[in-house]
């Protein structure tokens, strides 16, 4: 283990067995995997973009459940605006920030969510700036992808918070701080100079909110965790795992630098990958992994007021290297986004307790056994993907969300002959990502 990865984990340790910890109930002991429901599948990978809703980035999309109205707090009904993915301001979208838009059910407060515009001397009016749509222009490589494949609209992003605890439950179905905790990780982790990150090897003193089964943020840990995720289960079985990010070292989209037992695994930097254009590398090498997470640079993210507008062409690009390699026959592909990133959503989540679920991310299944151009309407979650992992390779259960979670296989049909890839038309050539300079999140 590199000198600069064993920071922080002493204090975790010794953190963890003082932390205000009691289970929800005891955890079952993990058993061995159901029988894999898509053994035509080989190959796993999990697009994470950024901060996005159905309503805000497929408004429009034939089949879907999308608006172009949204309510105000006022009960005043909203017309959404066209909104370019390269906007000048970013909204809130901290678990505080989703109470004040979900108001108790209502989901009529966006007009109170907090905001920063700039660069701009004149900016959309605050109370406006949630209620936007991304013009169809500007994301038709997604809405390919979406009319080929399989879209979701009811995919809702489990927790009720930004990319941190995000990016925990893409790894483990939780952001529990250790296994049967009744604390969760809620928001982005912070180190004493005030700069956003997370993770066991970030800076001495650096702390992460957690909340508790009655709402509370009070207790503050270190940003790393003594729990399970599914990389030890692919560890456990012999499986090849890789996870792509901006770069090394902690950060708030970077899940398996905050689970401990990864983190201290002496393999723990041979399955890190940076940058994420690697993996486009990796990929024409014949060296793909059997389960994949590709993070993105902030440019190609589709985070507001990070973003360069690259993100549709960024994950096309991916999407075309595997569909034009002999990886594309046994392979899914999952594209989501990690949080919803504070823009208008119509459709009222379903609560599971004082964390659990957020509101909707838009989510595409890829692969020759994905229907065509079919929309999803059953309930989905992160723990979805999770749990599809585990079927399709005969993992034991996380015991976590994916115990609820469905499996995703209403988006496939295993019995149709594989379907012939045709390469999604995109504004930007892979080159530009080979050559596109590394860049980490600003913020969530």
């Amino acid at each position: 283990m590199n000198a600069s990865r064993c920071l922080g984990v002493a204090s975790l340790l010794a953190m963890t067995a003082c932390a205000q910890s009691a289970p929800f109930g005891a955890t079952p002991a993990r058993t061995a995997g159901t029988p894999a429901t898509s053994s035509k599948i080989a190959h796993v990978v999990i697009i994470f973009q950024e901060n996005r809703t159905p309503d805000n980035l497929f408004n429009g999309l034939p089949g879907a459940d999308t608006v172009r109205v949204g309510l105000n707090s006022a009960g005043k009904k909203i017309r959404l605006a066209p909104i370019g993915l390269t906007a000048p301001y970013d909204l809130g979208h901290s678990h505080g920030s989703f109470r004040i838009e979900y108001d108790n059910g209502k989901m009529d407060g966006f007009n109170h969510v907090p905001s920063e515009c700039r660069g701009v001397a004149v900016c959309v009016p605050q109370h406006r700036r949630a209620y936007g749509y991304v013009p169809r222009d500007e994301v038709k490589p997604y809405f390919i992808m979406a009319q080929r494949y399989a879209f979701a609209d009811r995919m809702f992003q489990t927790n009720q918070g930004p990319s941190f605890p995000a990016h925990q439950y893409i790894v483990s179905g939780t952001s529990t701080i250790s296994d049967g905790s009744k604390l969760r990780a809620a928001e982005n982790p912070t180190n004493p100079s005030g700069t956003s990150n997370g993770g066991c090897d970030s800076p001495s003193g650096s702390l992460v909110a957690t909340i508790d089964s009655s709402g509370q943020e009070h207790a503050r840990v270190f940003p790393c965790f003594k729990r399970i995720s599914l990389m030890q289960l692919l560890d456990e079985s012999s499986l090849s795992w890789r996870y792509y990010q901006a770069s090394p070292g902690p950060g708030i989209w970077k899940g398996p630098d905050a689970v401990l037992q990864i983190f201290k695994n002496p393999t723990y930097d041979a399955h890190i990958a940076t940058p994420p254009s690697q993996v486009l590398k990796d990929i024409s090498a014949g060296k793909l992994a059997q389960v994949v997470w590709i993070t993105p640079t902030a440019l190609d993210s589709d985070h507001a007021l990070a973003t360069d507008g690259s993100g549709p062409s960024w994950v096309a690009a991916v999407v075309n290297a595997i569909g034009q390699s002999a990886y594309w026959q046994d392979t899914a592909i999952f594209v989501t986004w990690d949080d919803w990133g504070g823009w208008y959503d119509h459709v009222k989540p379903p609560l599971y307790n004082s964390y659990e679920l957020g509101f909707r991310v838009p989510l595409l299944a890829i692969s020759p056994y994905a229907k065509a151009n079919y929309v999803s309407h059953d309930q989905h979650e992160f723990a979805s993907i999770l749990k599809f992992i585990e079927e399709t390779f005969g993992l034991p259960s996380l015991h976590t969300t994916d115990v609820r979670a469905d499996d995703l296989m209403d988006c496939f049909d295993f019995s149709q002959k594989p379907r012939k890839f045709e390469r999604i038309p995109a504004r930007y050539p892979p080159s530009y990502f080979l050559h596109q300079p590394s860049s980490e999140p600003v913020d969530s």
